[in-house]
């Protein structure tokens, strides 16, 4: 998918997105040759929570400028006074940016128009951001594999981008893999500054920002910031956490270094980290270069943190990255996860513990996992009832459903003997909304009718360093 910020905005922290401008998936919104001052709608791109992008290019034929560009619709009509101001803001947020902060390593804003359609209410008043068109995320680089090459220049212009946006006095505020964009070119450039803050403290340390962001790449000292009139304290260091967490997720197939199944419970290991009860624990993929880079990132405390600017850690990618050897890959786009069945499928507890890197003879295990159930009512339970047991697939390939589990049953805390990991297998959504596409081939126990079974990621916070399994054939 080709992006420009293409998720629309922020998710909330504490106040939420309001959907897209029609209230439907805004993919069919605008029709093509749509025309609003000197630029034209050739497709939509992506839709979120404040904006939806289109594909666009100047209008009639004399237009000069780029042949194509990305429009980034934010819509005013049918929003309460507040919100609407709020939209503004956003909008005003980047034209200053762009206006003032222009680089290389910055999304280049080409335009601000806004649109003035009587005849089409949802959109007379709305504001469109015209800005370069990327080929895509930094995310959508992390989901089909990283080219072990490219980490030391991917990070390294990260870190330009950033240090020119921080000495000309300004936040990102909602730096993720999203809001990172590669050019046709290849060339990355920061992206999305509707949160981006300008520091105007007395000391020009600190700025003010409404209190948004995306959770899993909020620092500790953001989750608990008290909100003022002028809205919560950030620091450049809350960009450096953000670059810490990316990091970790270039070499782990975008896995975040804080166990937890959804945003909400590694926020909260996050906070598990940063009161001193929990050990910042990095996977063992990483290599350890990046390691150290990370765990700089990554300070509990802006104190601690505030050491590692954007140029002392460009200083540092540019004199020492090493080639990198091994980054996790992971195949194609995205599929559309589907919801978990919930199969009544006996527990199998190995004596590994979870962790276990002791060198292994052929035939052992790679690793292992401890089983995650994300329903609440079934977490805290120790009586294995029936009702709270999961299934284990008889073919990651196959629909999730009572006919294609094995009959050994699964509960909490469940400890199994892992052989590999498949990237690609049938997306799953568990209870919590957590997806993913990747399965791992656990053991069974002797006895059992099968001498494996397929576990789906979801069901583990574990991120055991196994290999990759061949693909498998369908199960007869």
């Amino acid at each position: 998918m080709v992006r420009a910020g293409a998720d629309g905005g922020p998710e909330g922290e504490t106040v939420r997105g309001r959907g897209d401008t029609s209230g439907s998936d805004g993919t069919e919104l605008l029709p093509r040759g749509y025309r609003f001052g000197d630029w034209e709608v050739t497709e939509p791109l992506a839709s979120g929570g404040w904006a939806t992008v289109y594909a666009g290019r100047p209008a009639g034929c004399s237009a000069v400028g780029p042949a194509e560009v990305a429009l980034k619709f934010l819509p005013t009509a049918g929003l309460a006074p507040r919100q609407a101001r709020k939209v503004a803001e956003s909008a005003r947020r980047e034209v200053e940016l762009a206006r003032r902060a222009g680089h290389p390593r910055l999304i280049r804003l080409l335009d601000a128009v806004v649109v003035s359609d009587p005849d089409r209410a949802f959109l007379d008043g709305a504001i469109v951001l015209v800005m370069e068109r990327a080929a895509r995320s930094l995310r959508d680089l992390f989901d089909t594999g990283v080219a072990e090459d490219d980490v030391p220049r991917l990070f390294a212009e990260i870190c330009e981008g950033l240090a020119h946006l921080h000495g000309s006095g300004w936040v990102h505020g909602d730096l993720k893999p999203e809001n990172i964009l590669l050019m046709a070119d290849g060339a990355l450039k920061l992206s999305d500054f509707g949160l981006a803050t300008e520091l105007t403290g007395t000391d020009g340390t600190h700025g003010y920002a409404p209190p948004m962001g995306t959770l899993d790449y909020l620092p500790p000292e953001r989750r608990h910031a008290p909100l003022g009139e002028r809205g919560v304290e950030i620091r450049p260091s809350a960009d450096i956490w953000a670059l810490g967490i990316m990091v970790h997720e270039a070499f782990t197939s975008g896995a975040s270094p804080f166990p937890g199944a959804t945003p909400m419970a590694r926020g909260a290991a996050v906070q598990e980290y940063a009161d001193g009860r929990a050990p910042l624990r990095i996977d063992a993929a990483v290599p350890p270069f990046w390691r150290t880079l990370a765990v700089d990132c990554l300070a509990p405390t802006h104190a601690e943190r505030s050491a590692c600017s954007a140029e002392s850690l460009l200083a540092r990618i540019t004199a020492g990255a090493p080639p990198t050897r091994h980054v996790a890959r992971r195949g194609g786009a995205r599929a559309v996860p589907v919801t978990v069945a919930v199969c009544a499928v006996a527990a199998t507890v190995w004596p590994l513990a979870v962790g276990d890197t002791t060198p292994r003879d052929a035939g052992e295990p790679a690793g292992v996992v401890r089983v995650f159930n994300a329903d609440n009512d079934c977490r805290d339970r120790a009586d294995r009832n029936p009702q709270c047991s999961l299934g284990l697939a008889i073919d990651p390939l196959q629909p999730y459903t009572v006919d294609n589990v094995v009959p050994t049953r699964v509960w909490q805390g469940d400890v199994l003997a892992v052989d590999c990991r498949l990237l690609r297998g049938v997306p799953i959504i568990d209870e919590s909304d957590a997806s993913s596409t990747q399965w791992y081939r656990v053991r069974l126990p002797a006895g059992s009718s099968r001498s494996s079974a397929w576990l789906p990621a979801v069901r583990t916070t574990d991120h055991p360093r196994v290999p990759d399994c061949p693909q498998p054939t369908l199960s007869p």
